[in-house]
């Protein structure tokens, strides 16, 4: 996926272990050009129904409502690691 390192397979796995049959993906507006390809690899491999959030993102604790779209899985990519 050309300069990125999205850890697809570290989703993959995720929505294994989740057993998640519909998948909410969040992209910070950078990485929106890269839904298409996102979207493909992981409904290759696992199988699952994939939705992506398309609205703003501000970071991790902006969770986007769905309305009548009941994700298992909330996948958010692009913000910083917490340090604790």
């Amino acid at each position: 996926m050309n300069d990125y390192n999205l850890e697809l397979e570290k989703a993959v796995s995720e929505i294994k272990k989740q057993k998640a049959k519909k998948v909410c993906i969040q992209l910070p507006d950078g990485l929106k050009p890269k839904a298409g390809e996102i979207t493909d690899t992981l409904k290759e491999k696992t199988g699952a129904e994939i939705f992506i959030w398309l609205g703003s993102c501000f970071g991790a604790c902006d969770i986007p409502e769905m309305g009548n779209i009941k994700a298992d899985l909330l996948i958010q990519w692009g913000h910083s690691r917490w340090s604790s």
